[in-house]
């Protein structure tokens, strides 16, 4: 196990790609914190995680509040004493025309997925550089790369966790801790899962390896990053897209 008795914090580990996550990283031997707004979903996970002989902690938790995501840092702590694991994973899309976005569209989707990722990594950046190691993992996405109409505050929100992540890597990899970031192209979840099958064949011809990845193809990547395999890897963004940025 690659992971064995590491402590992993997961923000929005209850479905998804975020669910993958924990899965993956419990299967290597890590306990887990995670947190989501779904409390139910989260009850969900624990019960799996449980089943693989690893301890979890879970918690309701909207990560545009530093003061829950303070309290749940705090948890953590309390119940594991450290925690060597960051992913950052939760995120919303308010989709909308540029000329038809509300601001409190655009204010929600960069609050929940950038401002939330900048208080988790604040958070715990204090226990991670007193221990000198951590490994941080920041969820962005293609789009922050390359754009897509009728998403200007997603891609603007992405684009931010890159430049979050290469700040963060150069801050603190005086103190050991390693900070990247994964970009997602389209990855099999239960929004694609419920577009047309018209639109499905649209986004395929877009992809060189002519599939949508699956959210394994994205947690595997979190373990790898997460371990000792990746220890000289830093400030970098990955993409698992399938071919589709080249």
């Amino acid at each position: 196990m690659r992971l064995k008795d590491r402590v992993a914090l997961v923000t929005g580990g209850g479905r998804g790609i975020g669910r993958a996550i924990v899965l993956a990283l419990a299967k290597e031997g890590a306990d887990i914190v995670t947190c989501d707004i779904n409390l139910e979903n989260l009850k969900e996970v624990a019960s799996e995680v449980e089943k693989l002989g690893r301890k979890i902690l879970i918690q309701k938790v909207d990560v545009s509040k530093i003061s829950e995501v303070d309290d749940v840092v705090k948890k953590a702590l309390d119940k594991f004493t450290k925690i060597d694991i960051l992913v950052n994973n939760a995120g919303i899309t308010r989709d909308n025309l540029i000329l038809k976005m509300s601001e409190e569209e655009w204010d929600q989707v960069l609050d929940i997925n950038l401002k939330g990722a900048f208080n988790c990594l604040k958070a715990v950046a204090r226990p991670m550089m007193k221990a000198r190691s951590g490994r941080i993992v920041n969820i962005a996405s293609v789009v922050g790369m390359m754009g897509n109409p009728g998403q200007a505050n997603y891609a603007a929100s992405k684009a931010g966790i890159i430049g979050l992540t290469k700040s963060a890597a150069k801050e603190l990899a005086s103190r050991g801790i390693n900070v990247n970031a994964i970009a997602p192209g389209f990855i099999k979840t239960t929004m694609t899962e419920s577009l047309s099958d018209e639109v499905k064949e649209k986004l395929i011809n877009q992809i060189p390896l002519k599939r949508l990845g699956e959210v394994t193809d994205v947690a595997n990547l979190v373990v790898f990053l997460a371990s000792d395999d990746a220890s000289y890897i830093t400030g970098e963004v990955i993409k698992v897209d399938g071919g589709m940025l080249m």
